[in-house]
C-alpha cells in the first residue's frame, strides 16, 4: 500500500473545486493508495504523464478536461506527495 501525503494548504484548494473534480480526486487517491502510480497508467482517462521543464521529476494526472493533480513519487519509499490540484496551470508557486 502507498502512502499519500498532501501539501499543506491543499485542503483549502480542494474546497473551491467543482464536486465532480473532488470525486475524481478521491478516486485517484484510492487507486494510488492500492496500486501506486503504476495503477494510474493502466487507466487511460487519467492520462498520467511525466512533466518537464521546471516540473521535471513530477507527474501529472487528469481529473477532468481542465483540472490536473501534480504529484511527486519517492522511489525509496512507498510515498506519493501531492503538490497541487490545479486548473491546468503549471506555474510554480
Amino acid at each position: 500500500m502507498w502512502q499519500i501525503l498532501e501539501k499543506k494548504g491543499l485542503r483549502k484548494t480542494l474546497v473551491k473545486l467543482p464536486l465532480e473534480v473532488k470525486k475524481r480526486y478521491e478516486k485517484w487517491k484510492d487507486i494510488v493508495h492500492l496500486s501506486g502510480p503504476g495503477g494510474l497508467r493502466l487507466i487511460k482517462g487519467f492520462h498520467d504523464e511525466a512533466l518537464g521543464g521546471k516540473w521535471k521529476g513530477h507527474r501529472s494526472s487528469r481529473l477532468g478536461d481542465r483540472y490536473r493533480v501534480i504529484y511527486l513519487k519517492e522511489d525509496d519509499h512507498l510515498i506519493v506527495k501531492v503538490i497541487d490540484v490545479t486548473a491546468h496551470d503549471y506555474r510554480r508557486k
